[in-house]
């Protein structure tokens, strides 16, 4: 499929939110031209789009001309196969491409969304959450990470941005803050800071700095 040019594009979302990052970094991976709207009070008009896109109503939200694509991943998709040609986000093999889907998932079911468990129990009462909930959503992301420890030891790590550095970027910066990721796992260590390095990554954390005070466990003194 040939591909088009991007000067249409709008991505919809908040520089805080995790999943509006992982849309932002293919966005800058690719160094694709395109207008970040900001969901916020300031903008409700931003937020209507946004909430009729999808079922939920969540962003982030991509538009393209008369195309409307919600949910980070598909987004990804939407960009791989009409926009972006000089990098590869989601491998033309098709069993690679099924194996990096598929790490996808591990990082937004399993990482954010536990992740997300807790920082929604500091939500609902900041001064008096259900720490049994708390601490079974930490015990779920341990054991995450012990299972990527173990994979990340055949994963190539490189500067190249994939689906799999989109996802696992935001998710594995919020999760340390959450469950801080121990010595008992240095490659997964080593390797979110080689993502935090990244200059699509870097970018979007310098833009979220403003907002760390919404942070509802206190955003730590690093990163």
């Amino acid at each position: 499929m040939e591909k088009t040019p991007a000067p249409d594009l709008a991505l919809y979302g908040h520089p805080f939110s995790s999943y509006t990052w992982k849309a932002l970094i293919a966005l800058y991976a690719s160094e694709l031209p395109f207008d970040f709207r900001i969901v916020d009070a300031d903008h409700p008009e931003h937020a209507e789009l946004v909430g009729s896109a999808g079922p939920a109503g969540k962003f982030p939200v991509l538009k393209d001309g008369d195309n409307v694509i919600f949910e980070a991943s598909a987004i990804i998709d939407y960009l791989a196969v009409h926009h972006v040609e000089h990098i590869q986000l989601i491998p033309l093999q098709s069993d690679a491409s099924i194996g990096v889907r598929m790490i996808d998932r591990v990082f937004d079911n399993y990482v954010m969304a536990n992740t997300q468990d807790v920082v929604n129990e500091y939500l609902r009462d900041r001064e008096n959450p259900d720490m049994a909930r708390v601490e079974e959503a930490r015990a779920r992301l341990e054991k995450a990470y012990a299972w990527l420890e173990g994979w990340l030891q055949y994963y190539p790590v490189v500067g190249q941005v994939t689906l799999v550095e989109c996802a696992a970027a935001p998710a594995l910066f919020y999760a340390d803050w959450v469950h801080p990721i121990s010595g008992a796992y240095p490659r997964l260590r080593q390797w979110r800071a080689h993502l935090v390095a990244l200059p699509p990554v870097a970018r979007c954390i310098e833009d979220a700095r403003p907002y760390r005070r919404f942070f509802p466990l206190g955003a730590p003194d690093r990163d």
